[in-house]
């Protein structure tokens, strides 16, 4: 059961009673495929409904194993030169698809008023390390380059995703700040990321059973996943980050990881990098993706969105 020591907002406790009435088996029991299934069920059944947009169109761009398959999501038809949204999915590096973020990806696209593309990487343990950042990489800078396929004049790059779309974000950020595409990075804005080891923080002794992301899943996660873990882009705090463009970084008050993102938020800034830093109280990992379940996830979701619209009004 939740820990009764930490503040828990009332919807949250009415999810975690729902899921401990369900009793369903971890990923780590499960294994990818059944854990593939479960995320998109919970999804059904827990995210608020996708926002009508003009512009819903599944495409593909080339990829170091083959095509990479995206969704573009657009408020307009047709829109002058202006930034692109890239978003990069969570679950572990393993679960996670297109449809699973299809409706948070109509929200960010709706609220920032921008096109989205989502990206499809390969997964683990099928495509272990590296083959998740070369697919992210590989994409942002088809993007980058304005392709006839996407229809849009690309004039700069805004980086997001959660979680292992987090840390994803962070590593393509660091790629192509090193070797610029041909457009920057002009914002990028990890949600509830793993940045660093999160093996020794208290946060994932705190929330590691009881609060949707469980100590033992995330082990499974970093197994599967496989790498090193002194490779920049597996754990990018181990590599230089003093390069980083304005930054926005979410993390939940109830997540295994939220020492990770915490620890990030403050190397940015005591680096000099311009960071926008919510720690939204009282609620869990993946909030992002369970906002009919969690409603009182939508007003952080917007002040997220909202501090990325801020720099965007500076920057883009």
């Amino acid at each position: 059961m939740a820990d009764t020591e930490h503040f828990v907002r009332d919807d949250v406790k009415a999810f975690l009673a729902m899921l401990e009435q369900m009793g369903s088996q971890g990923v780590e029991e499960v294994g990818a495929v059944e854990g593939r299934e479960q995320m998109r069920v919970l999804g059904s059944v827990a995210e608020a409904e996708a926002r009508p947009l003009a512009v819903v169109r599944d495409l593909a761009c080339p990829g170091p194993a083959g095509e990479i398959p995206l969704r573009l999501y657009d408020t307009q038809q047709n829109r002058d030169p202006g930034p692109c949204v890239i978003f990069i999915h969570g679950g572990g590096f393993v679960i996670g698809d297109l449809e699973v973020y299809h409706n948070l990806c109509t929200e960010i696209s709706h609220h920032l008023d921008l096109p989205v593309v989502s990206v499809d990487y390969r997964l683990a343990p099928e495509h272990p390390f590296p083959a998740a950042p070369d697919d992210c990489e590989a994409a942002a800078r088809w993007i980058a380059s304005s392709p006839e396929a996407l229809g849009r004049d690309i004039t700069g790059l805004v980086i997001t995703g959660d979680s292992a779309g987090g840390n994803l974000t962070i590593v393509t950020t660091n790629q192509l700040m090193a070797d610029p595409a041909d457009v920057p990075v002009v914002v990028q804005a990890p949600i509830y990321p793993v940045a660093s080891d999160v093996s020794q923080h208290s946060s994932l002794a705190s929330f590691a059973e009881g609060f949707l992301l469980t100590g033992a899943a995330m082990a499974w996660f970093t197994e599967q996943y496989g790498g090193d873990a002194s490779d920049p882009r597996h754990t990018p705090m181990v590599g230089p980050c003093d390069n980083t463009p304005p930054t926005v970084i979410c993390t939940a008050g109830l997540d295994p990881l939220r020492d990770s993102g915490r620890e990030y938020a403050a190397h940015l800034i005591q680096q000099g990098t311009e960071v926008s830093y919510f720690e939204f109280p009282g609620i869990i990992h993946g909030f992002t993706t369970l906002r009919k379940a969690i409603p009182s996830g939508q007003s952080d979701l917007e002040a997220f969105l909202g501090a990325i619209k801020v720099k965007l009004g500076r920057y883009g």
